[in-house]
């Protein structure tokens, strides 16, 4: 009985050890030690981030990351994701941050931080502007005859299915050639960010985003950070902070997001 009872009591400590939850890893301290910012990024999202043929990436949220790499004397180095892979890329430990145009949703925040937002957003149609006018509301966009284009994997996609389940949804690998199927007739919209839908209106004249200030659906953009990291949450927060407060985020924002059709 004493060697079950000792055997027992040798057992309680290491099953305790299994079950706690291992710390946080330090990412801070990781990127200063590394000098290198890992950032996921599905790069199909202008402004905010739209990887070129050459491989490498521009926008919004790009000069933001080297903004951050930069406070922290280090350089990014993008990871290459989809929206589909997004999520558990960044689980996974592959990056530090995940950055591109994330909207906030409460799945995602299961999975990981979030920054502070950096943008209110919103979900807004985009169709050719001969056709504006016809969908104003979910309602106009939510009938059977209406050809709905969304991207896999995101937020877009989860709006169309949760508000547009009359409309036929087509599912279209990225967004980088949605905008063309809407141009060349093949699709009648696409329900995306205003932000999103106010550049590809400026890009193509055949193209009108439809009230991008007044959007079918709130929505807030932030940097998506590993779970239960508190302190590298706070740098990034503060460093959020300090962007806006001294201009830092108005002069990039105004680089990237036009202003008026």
């Amino acid at each position: 009985m004493k060697y079950l009872l000792a055997s027992v009591l040798v057992a309680i400590p290491a099953l305790a050890a299994a079950q706690t939850p291992a710390a946080p890893a330090d990412t801070l301290a990781h990127v200063m030690q590394s000098h290198t910012l890992r950032v996921c990024s599905p790069g199909d999202y202008k402004p905010f981030s739209f990887m070129e043929k050459d491989g490498h990436f521009e926008g919004l949220d790009v000069d933001m990351m080297n903004s951050l790499a930069k406070s922290l004397d280090a350089k990014v180095a993008f990871v290459k994701t989809t929206w589909s892979k997004l999520m558990d890329d960044f689980t996974s430990g592959k990056c530090d941050v995940g950055a591109g145009g994330i909207s906030v949703s409460l799945a995602r925040q299961q999975r990981a931080y979030f920054s502070a937002p950096y943008m209110i957003n919103g979900k807004t149609p985009i169709t050719l502007c001969a056709n504006a006018k016809k969908y104003q509301t979910i309602a106009d966009i939510d009938k059977p005859s209406v050809r709905v284009i969304v991207n896999p994997g995101g937020s877009n996609e989860k709006f169309a299915r949760d508000h547009l389940s009359k409309a036929h949804i087509i599912l279209y690998k990225n967004n980088i050639g949605i905008f063309n199927e809407i141009a060349q007739g093949r699709a009648d919209v696409f329900v995306t960010e205003a932000a999103e839908a106010e550049v590809q209106s400026k890009l193509n004249p055949k193209l009108c985003a439809v009230n991008p200030n007044k959007p079918l659906q709130y929505a807030e953009m932030g940097y998506l950070l590993p779970n239960g990291d508190t302190r590298f949450k706070l740098y990034v927060d503060q460093w959020l902070h300090l962007a806006k407060a001294d201009g830092e985020y108005a002069r990039i924002a105004g680089k990237w997001i036009p202003q008026g059709k």
